[in-house]
């Protein structure tokens, strides 16, 4: 698979989620067992169009790693499981939380990842992006530094997700408040700063364009 989506997108590289250059935005977990989550998601489908994304999912809530996570990962910090499924194949924009999140790839799909440190005045080139590519039930932690978006699918049968975050991210929020710095400009939801790139659509929603160059994407 890896060395497929490398022909096919000679301009980018794409990694193994195992390169050491991940280390920059995350690692590789081994110590939680994802596996009833990962058969509940067979009960969750891949919209028709777009992506979709569920905060907090019922069923995965009330399993015994709902608390394991809570726990142990967290530090006792309340937890929601939820997951993205999707079509996406482009950048589009850029996310960040204040905390990790774990991403569980359900099927392949690849990560286009960033770090904070390179948002200058609020824009950031997206000529700095890497790719990762992460295969089905692997599971990573994204620091709070890594900038992230939804996954690319990698298979015309799209892409799906299992998304771990401290509770209440990406809620909405009530009102943004007048801007005291620049990264407040940013703020899109609650523990959620977005830096999006003008053909995308949170752009068009009035999400702040700061990312520039081409809008990448993964061809497979």
């Amino acid at each position: 698979m890896l060395d497929n989506l490398q022909k096919k997108n000679p301009s980018i590289v794409i990694h193994p989620v195992t390169d050491a250059c991940f280390a920059e935005y995350g690692k590789v977990l081994n110590g939680f067992d994802f596996s009833e989550c990962i058969n509940i998601m067979s009960q969750r489908d891949v919209p028709a169009d777009g992506n979709c994304y569920i905060a907090s999912d019922s069923e995965m809530m009330a399993l015994p790693l709902a608390g394991t996570l809570s726990t142990h990962f967290y530090g006792s910090m309340p937890v929601q499981i939820g997951y993205c499924n999707g079509n996406g194949s482009k950048l589009n924009a850029l996310e960040y939380h204040k905390g990790s999140e774990i991403d569980v790839a359900v099927t392949d799909l690849v990560l286009l990842l960033d770090t904070i440190k390179n948002i200058h005045n609020n824009t950031l080139p997206s000529s700095g992006v890497k790719a990762f590519f992460v295969p089905a039930g692997t599971a990573v932690e994204l620091y709070g530094t890594t900038l992230h978006f939804a996954p690319c699918k990698v298979t015309d049968n799209g892409f799906k997700s299992i998304i771990v975050l401290p509770a209440g991210t990406n809620a909405e929020l009530e009102s943004i408040p007048e801007p005291l710095c620049n990264e407040d400009q940013l703020l899109w939801m609650q523990n959620k700063w977005l830096i999006a790139h003008a053909e995308s659509i949170p752009a068009s929603k009035g999400a702040y364009v700061g990312i520039t160059g081409p809008n990448i994407e993964i061809f497979y």
